[in-house]
């Protein structure tokens, strides 16, 4: 099995946007998103590039206002994401 590797992306002033792990260049694992003021805005888990299982949504103050869950073979592809 190929080795994980940590992923972080940054807006453009410097600020964490993004961060979780690639194997192969695909998003796997669990991945968080942030706003420009450090607060959390999504997190969840990818499988292969594939978003899969419960994924969180934060309110403005970084609090869970909303969980939903992906359905297998129903979710998002994140190649665009961890191939920048």
């Amino acid at each position: 099995m190929p080795d994980a590797k940590q992923h972080i992306q940054r807006h453009r002033d410097g600020s964490l946007w993004a961060r979780g792990q690639t194997v192969e260049g695909l998003a796997d694992g669990y991945w968080e998103w942030f706003r420009k003021n450090g607060t959390k805005l999504r997190s969840g888990h990818f499988d292969n590039g594939e978003q899969v299982g419960e994924w969180t949504t934060y309110d403005k103050a970084g609090e869970p206002y909303k969980v939903t869950t992906i359905k297998p073979g129903k979710g998002q592809s994140a190649k665009t994401l961890t191939r920048i």
